[in-house]
């Protein structure tokens, strides 16, 4: 081989990995701009070429969502890169990822910081693929919405150290999540499955300056400031919720603070507290029958709830709020307003009511989740699925009251109105004098006689 050949190879191999070192500003480049050394793709069949030193991932017909992942795993650090995507494509980057033989059969699962180019807008928001859907959507944060650039250039910054995951999108700050599922896996960017739809075939995304930093991360963070922390901590309260002035309902260990709804100590059977979790357990479907419902001990007025739950196949179970303990004393549940808990595809009681007033998230036989009574079809909601945690999130300032499903609003109304009380007189509620009137009340979980878990019950006062 001639020396000028071997020179020549020589140098190519220095510039191929002196890409990946790390730089004298702290800063590793991800991808080379030559190659894909590094790299490996995982589940889907999508293609991934390099242009003019970008990385361009090509939509295809048939094949599930694809990700060229790097090989190496992360744990702390700062990630940028920028993205550009074609309109009608959706796709995103992910974090801390894994893919594994014991978990679905290597499905890549794990944080996604979202690229989303719909109408819904909601890029650098987190979702977890494959595992538990949104756990950040922009819900959470309106002004992010105006963020991404269709079409265009967007440069995304991910701030991922201990259990917080921050983002940012073109300068703005997004996405402000607290999380300890996972701590360490790989980086990947994702070609979004298009099913069949072959009128999106062919469709591009292409990533360039992919860059982290895993070294001094503390002093080259980014002050993120009057953008809404969602916690997933389990039963745990952040710096932060202490500071806003939230609360732990439940421990996580005992039952204190709460006592059986027709009772004046906690049930002795039928509820469980095992690994973090209080269930409610499976009986005969009755409502109240077995361990029967539960109830803070104390009373609340203008507030902020929230509780994780997780369905059983088929189940029923609810969140109450203003319960009056003393208003039924007889069979069934203690009377109150109702975030409905149910198995909507399994469960009769979703197809009882008036236009999906039972159902999930709704407050329970008066008004239908993301719905109105005029127009049905308005009904959508973000169900993480059987099996799966989900949140519950009550907002009650005065008369006025909010659900939220996964961070999503799903209803809202006022209380001590005509309108309220038109509601409640062609329900079942029409028996209870004052009903949803109350200035305060109890909060309850609900026993129906299927089992259903919870935690994660906090409540900030207003």
């Amino acid at each position: 081989m001639k020396r000028i050949q071997i020179i020549a190879i020589i140098l190519s191999l220095t510039f191929s990995g002196f890409a990946q070192k790390k730089q004298s500003d702290g800063w590793t480049n991800l991808f080379n701009g030559k190659n894909f050394k590094g790299w490996k793709v995982l589940n889907g069949t999508a293609k991934y070429t390099i242009d003019n030193g970008e990385i361009v991932g090509t939509s295809e017909v048939g094949t599930p969502n694809t990700f060229l992942t790097t090989k190496e795993y992360y744990g702390d650090f700062i990630l940028e890169y920028e993205m550009k995507m074609e309109q009608g494509l959706n796709s995103g980057v992910q974090i801390r990822s894994n893919s594994i033989p014991e978990y679905k059969e290597g499905k890549v699962h794990g944080y996604q910081v979202e690229c989303d180019g719909s109408d819904r807008a909601w890029s650098a928001g987190i979702y977890d693929e494959g595992r538990r859907g949104w756990l950040y959507p922009l819900e959470y944060n309106q002004e992010a919405r105006k963020a991404f650039k269709k079409g265009e250039w967007n440069k995304y910054r991910i701030e991922a150290v201990g259990s917080s995951i921050r983002t940012w999108l073109n300068g703005i700050p997004c996405a402000n999540l607290v999380d300890d599922l996972t701590a360490k896996g790989f980086i990947g960017l994702q070609v979004h499955g298009i099913g069949d739809h072959k009128e999106q075939a062919g469709k591009t995304i292409r990533w360039k300056n992919v860059r982290i930093m895993t070294e001094d991360l503390e002093k080259n963070r980014t002050p993120m400031k009057g953008v809404k922390e969602v916690s997933y901590l389990t039963n745990q309260l952040t710096d932060t919720e202490k500071s806003e002035g939230w609360k732990l309902l439940w421990d996580g260990k005992s039952s204190a603070g709460w006592r059986g709804a027709k009772l004046e100590n906690f049930p002795e059977k039928g509820w469980e507290i095992k690994d973090g979790v209080l269930s409610v357990l499976s009986s005969d479907g009755a409502e109240s029958r077995n361990g029967g419902d539960i109830v803070t001990i104390d009373e609340y007025e203008n507030f902020v709830l929230e509780v994780d739950f997780n369905l059983t196949e088929g189940a029923n179970s609810g969140i109450k709020y203003f319960v009056q303990t003393d208003l039924n004393k007889g069979v069934g549940s203690a009377i109150g307003c109702e975030f409905q808990i149910l198995d909507d595809k399994k469960h009769p009681d979703a197809k009882k009511g008036v236009l999906g007033n039972r159902t999930l998230a709704s407050l329970y036989d008066l008004i239908p989740a993301n719905g109105t009574f005029y127009d049905a079809s308005k009904r959508e909601k973000r169900f993480n699925g059987i099996g799966s945690w989900n949140r519950a999130r009550v907002e009650v300032r005065g008369n006025v009251v909010t659900h939220y499903l996964n961070g999503i609003k799903v209803v809202e109304y006022e209380r001590n109105t005509l309108q309220w009380q038109a509601l409640v007189n062609y329900s079942k509620y029409q028996q209870w004098p004052n009903f949803g009137n109350f200035k305060k009340g109890h909060i309850l979980l609900q026993d129906h006689g299927d089992k259903v878990s919870f935690k994660n019950i906090k409540i900030m006062e207003l």
